[in-house]
C-alpha cells in the first residue's frame, strides 16, 4: 500500500468487515479510529461530489473514502508517514460527506479521533510548528484576540492597510501570514463594541433563562452578533445570563486534534454554564455549538465528566434554534430586501439546523430567500483551516463568492464569523462588494424596526 495521492491502499488484516488493529502502526491505542466505523464505509462514492478537496483536486486520497482507507491502513500497521498526514490535514471537516453517504459512516468522529493521534505521534516541519502554535496561543483566547483590536484598527484606519496591499508585499509573504491580513474583518467603533453586561433581563413575560455563550473569534470582531443575540433573546422573552469569566469552548482544539487543551477548555465552558442554573445554553457560531453538542463524545473516556458533559451537551442551542422552539412574539417590521443564506458547515452538516434559519429569515415582511447553487460545498474557511492551508482555502473561497454573487441578493446572511471572514476575503480578491449580516443581526434590524438601510450598505 502506499499513501500518495491517486493511490488506494489495499486492505488485508480484515475481521468482522473493519481492519484488525497494529499497535505497531499509525496509531497508538488510545482512541484510535475506530475498526467498526472504518468498516462501515463501503467505498459507494456519493461523498465524492460534496467534497471539497475532491471537488478541486480529483484525487482519491483527497475524499473522505480515500482517507478512511488511510486510516484502515494505519490501523493494519502502515506507519504514520508524511504523505498520510498530510491527506488528513487537506481535510476540511466539514462534514458535508456525513450528510451525503447513505451508510451512516461516522467521518466526523474518524477525522477528529484521526487528528488526535496526528497531533501525538507526528511531528510536524519547524515553520508549521511555529505557526500552528501561534494560531493556538492567539484565538482561543478572547482576551488575547481583544488586544489585536486596537492595532488591526490603526492599521486599517490609517491607509496602511490599502497601501500594503497595492505595494504587493502579501504576495511574498508565508501564505498564513498574508492569509491572516486577507481575512481580518473591518473594525469600526461604536456602543456593540462594548462589554455586555452579566444579565440582560426579558422583555415583557418571562419564557426562558438561557445562558449566551459569546465565543473568541465572534467575541473579539464581531462583538455586534453578541449584542444582537442578547437583544433578540430579550425581545422573545429570555433573560439571557452572560458569565463574565466564560473563555474558548474548546471547538478550534478539538477540530485540529488538540485532545488534552480541548478537554481544559470544555471542562471550564462546563463548570461556567453549570453555575449559571439557565434552561439552555444559546450559541451563535456554527463550530462552537456543534463542538458543545458533542462534549459527551469528548469525555467519553472520563467517567467522572461524561454525565456533566453529556447534560452541559444537551442544553446547547443555536440562536436559531431556541427561537424556533420558543415561537415568535415579538413585532416583526419589515426588511424589504433579498437575502442569499448560506449553510455554514458546522450549523448545516455537523448540527443539522437547516430550517430554522430560512424559517426565520422568511418570516419577516418584506425578506425574498434566494438559494446558493453548491450549498453542501464549504467556503474554505473551516475553523482555523484557510489560515493553515490558504492554497486550498483561497479557491473554494472563489467559488462560494461566485455562486452568491449570481444569486443578485442584496445581501449575504450566514451563522459563522469564520464563514463571513472568507467570502468577504474572495469578494476583496475579485473586487467586488456585498453587505454581509449574521442572521440573529437581520431579526435584530427587524424586530428594533431599524430598516433595510442598517443592513444594507447602499455603497455596495
Amino acid at each position: 500500500m502506499t499513501s500518495a495521492r491517486g493511490d488506494e491502499p489495499v486492505m488485508t488484516g480484515v475481521v468482522d468487515g473493519a481492519p484488525a488493529f497494529d499497535p505497531s502502526g499509525a496509531f497508538d491505542e488510545h482512541r484510535p479510529p475506530d475498526a467498526a466505523l472504518v468498516g462501515d464505509c463501503v467505498h459507494c462514492g456519493f461523498c465524492l461530489p460534496t467534497c471539497p478537496t475532491y471537488v478541486l483536486w480529483g484525487e482519491e486520497m483527497d475524499s473522505p473514502r480515500g482517507r478512511i482507507y488511510l486510516m484502515g491502513a494505519g490501523l493494519e500497521g502502515e506507519p504514520l508517514s508524511e504523505s498520510m498526514v498530510g491527506h488528513f490535514d487537506a481535510c476540511l471537516g466539514c462534514m458535508a460527506c456525513v450528510t451525503a453517504c447513505p451508510s451512516g459512516v461516522q467521518y466526523d468522529r474518524l477525522i477528529e479521533t484521526t487528528r488526535a493521534q496526528v497531533e501525538r505521534r507526528f511531528q510536524r516541519p519547524l515553520p508549521e510548528r511555529l505557526v500552528r502554535t501561534a494560531i493556538f496561543a492567539t484565538f482561543p483566547y478572547p482576551k488575547r484576540l481583544k488586544l489585536l483590536r486596537g492595532p488591526l484598527r490603526l492599521y486599517q484606519r490609517s491607509g496602511l492597510q490599502s497601501l500594503v496591499r497595492r505595494s504587493g508585499l502579501l504576495d511574498r509573504l508565508p501564505g498564513p501570514l498574508g492569509a491572516m491580513e486577507a481575512l481580518a474583518p473591518p473594525l469600526g467603533r461604536g456602543a456593540d463594541h462594548r462589554p455586555l453586561p452579566e444579565f440582560v433581563e426579558a422583555r415583557g413575560q418571562r419564557r426562558a433563562t438561557v445562558g449566551l455563550l459569546t465565543g473568541c473569534v465572534q467575541g473579539a470582531f464581531f462583538p455586534g452578533v453578541n449584542a444582537a443575540t442578547a437583544r433578540v433573546l430579550a425581545m422573545e422573552g429570555c433573560d439571557v445570563v452572560i458569565p463574565r469569566d466564560q473563555g474558548c469552548c474548546g471547538a478550534l482544539s478539538v477540530h485540529n486534534g488538540r485532545e488534552a487543551e480541548a478537554k481544559a477548555f470544555a471542562r471550564r465552558a462546563i463548570e461556567v454554564f453549570e453555575d449559571a442554573s439557565v434552561d439552555h445554553v444559546v450559541v451563535n457560531a456554527a463550530g462552537c455549538g456543534s463542538s458543545m453538542k458533542e462534549y459527551g463524545e469528548l469525555f467519553a473516556d472520563e467517567p467522572g465528566m461524561v454525565a456533566r458533559a453529556t447534560a452541559l451537551a444537551g442544553k446547547v442551542r443555536d440562536i436559531t434554534e431556541v427561537l424556533m422552539e420558543l415561537g415568535p412574539v415579538a413585532e416583526r417590521h419589515p426588511l424589504p430586501m433579498t437575502v442569499a443564506y448560506h449553510d455554514a458547515c458546522h450549523l448545516a452538516h455537523a448540527q443539522g439546523v437547516r430550517a430554522q434559519p430560512r424559517e426565520l429569515l422568511a418570516a419577516i415582511p418584506g425578506v425574498e430567500l434566494r438559494e446558493i447553487a453548491d450549498p453542501e460545498l464549504c467556503c474554505g474557511s473551516a475553523g482555523v483551516y484557510n489560515l493553515l492551508n490558504p492554497e486550498a482555502a483561497r479557491p473554494l473561497g472563489d467559488r462560494k463568492a461566485d455562486t452568491i454573487l449570481a444569486t443578485g441578493a442584496d445581501i449575504l446572511v450566514t451563522a459563522n464569523p469564520g464563514c463571513l471572514m472568507q467570502v468577504s476575503a474572495a469578494f476583496d480578491r475579485r473586487g467586488d462588494a456585498m453587505s454581509m449580516a449574521h442572521t440573529v443581526e437581520v431579526l435584530d434590524a427587524s424586530l428594533r424596526g431599524r430598516g433595510v438601510g442598517s443592513l444594507v450598505n447602499t455603497a455596495d
